[in-house]
């Protein structure tokens, strides 16, 4: 029995689907070739095999613009804040604490979240 709702042709729908992975393949390329070609700027430890699985999830989940490194140890002191070392590299969830405050940002940290000192981060 037909369903009741507006029904898609199988090409059309189809097509759609491809349209959609290609994009996807394509974004993932171009993520991996800006990753591949990003040089770490003097002063930036190379990353551990651990810490580049870590920023490969992170661009995956995040996307690459949303990339930030940690530029000197952070030591969290209050509730939800993180302790970071120099040269981590973390996710802005929100670019502010949940009082609205925009020295404190919300970070994916590769698993734990947390806020930490935006002075702190440098686009990565």
């Amino acid at each position: 029995p037909q369903l009741p709702h507006g029904h898609v042709p199988l090409p059309s729908f189809w097509k759609v689907v491809e349209d959609a992975l290609q994009q996807s393949g394509a974004q993932l390329r171009a993520f991996h070739q800006a990753f591949e070609t990003v040089t770490p700027s003097p002063g930036t430890q190379p990353l551990t095999p651990a810490e580049e699985r870590k920023v490969l999830s992170l661009v995956s989940k995040h996307g690459p613009d949303k990339l930030y490194q940690v530029t000197s140890n952070i030591s969290g002191s209050r509730d939800l804040d993180l302790t970071l070392l120099r040269g981590q590299i973390v996710a802005l969830l929100q670019g502010a604490d949940t009082k609205g405050n925009t020295s404190r940002w919300l970070v994916d940290a590769g698993g734990p979240r947390g806020f930490v000192p935006a002075a702190k981060l440098r686009p990565y």
